[in-house]
């Protein structure tokens, strides 16, 4: 049974046992950013088997993406950073979006189990992985001048459940 697991892993090919004869959009494209992973690290000097990939080699990969991003990420000395909608174009770099990293890696985590990894040793779900997403979130939305702030409860909303307050009479 789980003797198998590590086997197709190892060799970064999967099984396609179960998927429909025309894969999703999302499928199709999991799959593309896997290929395109695991093309990555056999371009790297010396090659790096996809069983001894860690997280070092998925941030390196975030990083390498970059060269090909179409959004535009003021530098803090840049006289447009913090404004959304710049009035002129500017020198700073154009990056990955930080939604299309977030997506990507969600992919890739999938896909890495489906592979034969096991869940334990996932390096897109190390947490370094998410410290450095959270940063090009902040980054971005700061270079752009939008504030992303996580929504708090109201305390006096938390723990209500079918009070009088909370019922008006009406049915939904």
């Amino acid at each position: 049974m789980s003797s198998d697991r590590g086997k197709g892993f190892a060799e970064g090919s999967g099984s396609d046992q179960g998927t429909p004869a025309t894969p999703s959009r999302y499928e199709s494209q999991k799959r593309r950013d896997w290929n395109t992973f695991g093309q990555y690290l056999k371009n790297q000097r010396p090659p790096v088997p996809l069983s001894q990939c860690n997280c070092n080699h998925v941030l390196d990969f975030l990083r390498y993406l970059d060269q090909f991003g179409k959004t535009k990420v003021h530098l803090q000395g840049c006289m447009f950073y913090g404004q959304p909608e710049p009035p002129a174009p500017c020198t700073c770099p154009l990056r990955q979006a930080w939604g299309s990293l977030d997506a990507l890696i969600g992919r890739l985590r999938a896909a890495y189990e489906e592979n034969g990894g096991f869940p334990e040793t996932n390096p897109f779900a190390s947490g370094a992985i998410r410290v450095y997403l959270r940063e090009v979130r902040e980054c971005q939305a700061k270079a752009r001048g939008i504030p992303y702030k996580k929504k708090k409860k109201k305390p006096d909303q938390i723990g209500k459940g079918n009070d009088d307050e909370s019922s008006s009479g009406m049915q939904f």
